[in-house]
């Protein structure tokens, strides 16, 4: 819900006034702000993803098995970066939790559903609680 313009008011004093009374500690709450480091980890994954895409090329170019070796390198570099910027994407935009650093308390998540490794392993202990055991 966007805030009125009485509130945005109060909001911007309170932020003059804190930049006043203590800019280091000022500057280290906005350095901290969860979607700065998201922004930032999303370019990081883009640079790795090009990395990853430049030596994929390499190890095509070069029939060799090091050739070989290089583009799977490449490969893996690709999917990590891939993965390191949909999660970054999801906190961004506020699908997953975010977590304030130094903070107690995670955020709230949805009960999981239980995998299937989890029935399975009810289904086995309930296995031998049948027999009598």
């Amino acid at each position: 819900m966007p805030l009125s313009e009485h509130e945005q008011r109060l909001l911007d004093q309170i932020e003059r006034a804190l930049y006043a009374e203590d800019p280091k500690f000022a500057s280290a709450v906005r350095a901290s702000d969860p979607r700065n480091r998201a922004r930032r980890r999303l370019w990081q994954s883009g640079v790795l993803f090009v990395v990853g895409v430049s030596l994929l090329f390499a190890g095509v170019i070069n029939s060799h098995l090091i050739g070989a070796a290089v583009g799977l390198a490449g490969f893996l570099i690709m999917f990590a970066a891939a993965v390191f910027a949909a999660t970054s994407w999801k906190r961004m935009n506020g699908r997953e939790p975010l977590r304030v650093v130094g903070s107690d308390r995670p955020g709230r998540t949805r009960a999981r559903k239980p995998s299937l490794l989890d029935r399975m392993e009810q289904r086995w202990r309930g296995r031998d609680e049948n027999r009598g055991r």
